[in-house]
């Protein structure tokens, strides 16, 4: 027995109505005659109920767990890609280098194991360089940051005004993936991950 939305008529006399023979006067009679197929998609009761089949709803709500459950691979990680990271580490080098280069004067590039900076020489020590690129920036609290040639606290890359430095290995890591980037004694900057 189809059940529906607006209910369920359980009466086993009649389920549609039909018309019967013209009656006295014109007046059209109805009578009800028991539930057949013929009849399974007419209206029950007053012209004003409507609603939707049990099967309706049921498709309704496989859909919606379909598109949720989709949503939630797309979604991307909410710490962030770790190449992202390393892309945005290696094109900060690359801006002091080319800083080095235009200005004519030494950039440096100290990196930690908590963060990263940029410092000019100006002829009597290094200072920080505070704009932008240049801001030093923390690494975030879940990677792990190792730096190949590490001596003290803060290993420093210098970028003097042919485009030339030492060279400098840092790798990221966060749970099983890791980024390498790598800049070479002749200004080439490389992100492998």
């Amino acid at each position: 027995m189809p059940i529906s939305a607006i209910g369920n008529n359980t009466s086993a006399s009649c389920r549609c109505r039909i018309p019967a023979q013209a009656g006295i006067q014109g007046v059209k009679r109805w009578r009800l005659r028991p539930w057949a197929p013929a009849c399974a998609g007419a209206r029950i009761g007053s012209k004003h109920e409507s609603g939707f089949t049990l099967t309706e709803l049921m498709v309704v709500l496989v859909i919606l767990g379909i598109l949720a459950s989709a949503m939630v691979f797309v979604m991307p990680d909410p710490r962030g890609r770790l190449i992202d990271e390393g892309e945005a580490f290696a094109a900060r080098a690359h801006a002091a280098q080319e800083a080095a280069i235009v200005e004519m004067q030494d950039v440096a590039l100290w990196v930690s194991p908590a963060g990263y900076g940029f410092e000019r020489y100006d002829g009597e020590g290094w200072t920080a360089i505070g704009r932008p690129p240049f801001q030093d920036r923390q690494w975030p609290e879940d990677v792990a940051v190792t730096v190949a040639q590490q001596d003290g606290e803060r290993t420093r890359v210098v970028f003097d005004a042919t485009g030339l430095n030492g060279p400098l290995d840092v790798t990221l890591a966060r749970d099983e993936s890791s980024v390498s980037i790598a800049i070479g004694a002749d200004g080439t900057i490389r992100v492998d991950g």
